[in-house]
């Protein structure tokens, strides 16, 4: 167990908002912006989900408090979306409502293919009410992703793009790396030419290169879109792109359920235990 929980150490701030709080600190330091998020697993009842709601409404006015320069990423699962549609989006709307009253944003994380309309409509109806203070997470492999960038630009919804990390049917998903990567590319210059402030969520160096060489050629300003990544994953280029004059936001998880947080990740995809042992030993 101490060998995991060094290996975890690495990509999880700590178990405490404090440390959370404190590696966000150090990012921002360093130029960096931030999205904190609690560690959890799916929530089935609606005693804990209102609690995890508790908590993520805590770390908006910890952060406000600290001043540190970082917004909220959550996941449906944990504010009741696998309990009941209405009640989710209700928990949910608390989050966000303290998150407006404190001036900051929330980023509703994508989750399995199988809730992905169920998260589209808790965002959208939240859109409505918060159009600044909420935006949404796409995912590059999927087949759909394409109408969704395209609905999301037309509402003028701030996107997140990945590329995914969960195993879908073949049916409904891309399989291989080249054909994630060209429909990934495609996403991010739809979100650039039409969307609102993209967050070009990577660390594949190809797509790094490729979205440089983009907003290059179409002379797009620096402050139109961000590059984001995981904390502890590819640190250096993070600083590099920072120093360079490019928006770098960084995902800062935390929580006492790293294990099953990143057990899960691992387990779902071989690709994920690959990715995250490159990682490990690089910078």
């Amino acid at each position: 167990m101490k060998i995991i929980t060094f290996f975890a150490s690495r990509f999880v701030a700590g178990e405490t908002m404090d440390k959370g709080i404190k590696a966000t600190k150090k990012l921002n330091d360093k130029n960096i912006l931030c999205t904190m998020d609690i560690l959890g697993e799916d929530v089935n009842n609606k005693e804990e989900a209102e609690r995890f709601a508790d908590d993520y409404i805590k770390l908006l006015e910890e952060i406000s408090k600290t001043g540190v320069n970082s917004n909220v990423s959550i996941k449906l699962s944990m504010t009741g979306l696998m309990i009941d549609e209405d009640f989710c989006l209700k928990n949910t709307e608390r989050i966000i409502k303290r998150a407006k009253e404190l001036d900051n944003y929330i980023r509703i994380d994508m989750e399995g293919s199988d809730v992905t309309d169920m998260t589209l409509r808790i965002f959208k109806t939240l859109y409505k009410k918060y159009p600044k203070h909420v935006g949404i997470v796409l995912q590059a492999m999927l087949f759909r992703t394409e109408k969704d960038v395209e609905e999301m630009n037309k509402l003028k919804a701030r996107v997140r793009i990945c590329k995914g990390a969960y195993k879908e049917p073949v049916s409904i998903s891309w399989k291989k790396m080249d054909d994630i990567r060209i429909n990934y590319m495609k996403m991010v210059k739809l979100l650039i030419d039409k969307g609102v402030y993209p967050g070009v969520a990577t660390h594949d160096s190809q797509m790094i290169k490729a979205t440089l060489d983009y907003v290059k050629e179409k002379k797009i300003p620096n402050e139109k879109f961000e590059f984001q990544m995981l904390y502890g994953i590819a640190r250096a280029k993070q600083q590099e792109l920072a120093r360079d004059g490019y928006n770098v936001r960084v995902y800062v998880p935390f929580g006492t359920a790293w294990f099953p947080y990143y057990f899960r990740r691992l387990r779902e995809k071989k690709e994920n235990v690959f990715f995250i042992m490159k990682h490990f030993f690089g910078r």
